[in-house]
């Protein structure tokens, strides 16, 4: 079997967790056995850390694949999918890992599912260097449906740095195949919105102070728009442990959706905290694309399994959608081109990443 085992470097590019979990989905829906080694070659802890040896063995359990090299600290795993099957897949972290990284691993593989399933996703819901959840149900959510498929979001309870303990429950049933999306008018902003969040010991103030920070930021730059960025208290039966944040969204006339986001932390003046998420969706309404940093790379996969042509307009390319490129393009049939976009206005830095996707089709269904 090793003969036919795909090899994958994870140490190139991005050279992070992204790698294995856009390969190992891929590897999960096309049914090819796969080699990953040099898990994280660069980081200053290589190897597997929870969060993705609990992605890994959410993709092993959906498919009944075998997983070798599966623990902390692993820097090499072989991979052997089986069939998908639908019905309720657990994963946890046992950390604050994040839940929407385990989302990003299995969504595209149980899409493909026999029957419909239910993800009981546990860890941390607004972790650093990942999306917060309120990001995947506000910007990926709406957007990635516009691939033909929906699903259900319900957040049971929110988790924070460092012990975790949230947990999301995802509903989803299988499709035949995905149609190809097309994202290339940004049209105007037409409204901004958000919530910024305190949960367990921290006061509402922080949230009303983060908010007024994000507000004050956006209007030296956009006057004439109403501002909508709602101070919430999680309930303390929602929320595990003390946390707090804020997302700002801006959407647009054409339906595209941009954001903001950032979190707050011990010694981290909350006024700070606003006015990072506020410059991030500045920052992204600058450049002129239809979709912002966080979801570009988000993307990719489901633009590889479609069927026909998707294009997307974005700013610069973020290491991260390189690196998914990269390996979808190794892994599946999918051709991908990201060309300088021929705008009116010199000063935008837009791109235009297309994608002839590879037509998977649901052999389940």
């Amino acid at each position: 079997m090793d003969g036919d085992r795909v090899e994958i470097d994870g140490g190139i590019m991005e050279g992070g967790g992204q790698i294995l979990r856009v390969s190992t989905a891929l590897s999960c829906l096309l049914g090819l056995p796969l080699r990953v080694r040099r898990i994280r070659a660069g980081r200053s802890q290589p190897g597997l850390r929870p969060q993705h040896l609990s992605g890994l063995e959410v993709i092993r359990d959906l498919c009944e694949g075998k997983l070798e090299g599966g623990e902390i600290g692993s820097t090499e795993i072989t991979f052997t999918p089986g069939k998908i099957r639908g019905g309720t897949h657990i994963a946890d972290t046992k950390t604050a890992g994040s839940v929407c990284l385990l989302m990003q691993v299995a969504m595209p593989c149980v899409l493909f599912a026999a029957s419909p399933s239910e993800l009981r996703l546990k860890g941390g819901t607004n972790a650093e260097m990942a999306p917060q959840i309120d990001y995947t149900v506000m910007v990926f959510k709406p957007i990635v449906e516009k691939f033909n498929f929906t699903f259900n979001c319900d957040i049971k309870k929110r988790g924070y740095y460092p012990q975790g303990g949230g947990e999301v429950v995802v509903q989803m049933s299988p499709v035949k195949e995905l149609s190809p999306i097309n994202l290339t008018e940004r049209g105007t902003v037409t409204k901004i919105y958000g919530r910024a969040f305190v949960a367990g010991a921290l006061p509402i103030k922080l949230a009303k102070d983060m908010s007024a920070a994000a507000v004050r930021c956006i209007r030296k730059e956009i006057r004439d728009l109403y501002i909508n960025i709602q101070p919430v208290r999680e309930p303390d039966d929602q929320a595990f442990g003390t946390g707090s944040g804020i997302i700002v969204v801006a959407e647009t006339s054409t339906g595209c959706l941009l954001a903001g986001s950032s979190l707050g932390k011990r010694g981290k003046n909350s006024d700070k905290v606003g006015i990072e998420a506020a410059e991030i969706l500045l920052r992204n309404l600058k450049h002129g694309g239809t979709v912002d940093d966080s979801l570009q790379d988000q993307l990719i996969i489901f633009m590889a399994l479609a069927k026909g042509v998707s294009r997307v307009k974005s700013g610069p390319i973020t290491l991260h959608t390189q690196t998914a490129i990269h390996f979808a393009e190794q892994l599946t049939k999918a051709k991908f081109t990201v060309t300088k976009s021929e705008e009116e206005d010199p000063s935008k830095d837009t791109y235009i990443i297309e994608c002839q996707g590879m037509g998977m089709i649901n052999p389940n269904l």
